[in-house]
């Protein structure tokens, strides 16, 4: 063989090599990537099932001093079991199934709101230590949610942005990854949902 075909054999060689160490590179990325996303909507769903464990204590308290608000404690409880009821697996989070999980915790929020409403009327209520300790956990259980939203919306912009650059979308769409969801505000909500007694 010429001295010429050796350097194009050594040339095609380095070239493959670098090719594949750079989709390998690209494609390990993605993956991190993605299992990052995965593991903060895992955070995102524990801070919502705390607040949804949160209302069985908070029903029974109230409804030891409001015995005829029966509606409003109905409507709580059911507002958790819609809300507990929609899962979503971080594999399939689309766009409108986030808009149904938000519409779902969305729905728990105004019938707590609702429930804080009530409790106004009670003095010996808002007084009541379970009571206060139940709100105390709420109010923080409530930030947690606003701080866990944020992250998860940080690190799926991470995601979805490296996921859309040239030449690592190639990789991607190839792949099979793709741009997931963001969590948004709903129309009229300017700020976290309050919850005071």
């Amino acid at each position: 063989m010429k001295k010429t075909s050796w350097i194009v054999i050594i040339v095609i060689i380095v070239f493959v090599i670098v090719l594949y160490g750079w989709f390998q590179g690209t494609y390990n990325n993605l993956v991190t990537k993605s299992e990052a996303v995965k593991a903060q909507w895992s955070q995102v769903e524990n801070v919502y099932q705390r607040r949804a464990d949160l209302i069985p204590n908070l029903v029974n308290t109230v409804k030891g001093y409001a015995k005829h608000e029966k509606e409003t404690l109905e409507g709580v409880i059911q507002a958790r079991s819609k809300a507990t009821s929609v899962n979503i697996n971080a594999n399939q989070l689309t766009p409108e199934m986030l808009q149904k999980f938000q519409q779902a915790q969305s729905g728990l929020s105004q019938a707590l709101s609702r429930l804080m409403v009530v409790v106004e009327r009670y003095p010996d209520l808002k007084a009541n230590q379970n009571f206060l300790e139940l709100q105390a956990q709420l109010e923080g259980t409530e930030n947690r949610i606003s701080f866990e939203r944020r992250k998860f919306n940080e690190i799926t912009q991470n995601y979805n942005t490296y996921l859309q650059k040239f030449p690592d979308n190639i990789i991607a769409n190839l792949s099979g990854f793709k741009v997931r969801p963001y969590f948004k505000a709903e129309k009229g909500a300017q700020k976290a949902p309050q919850v005071k007694f």
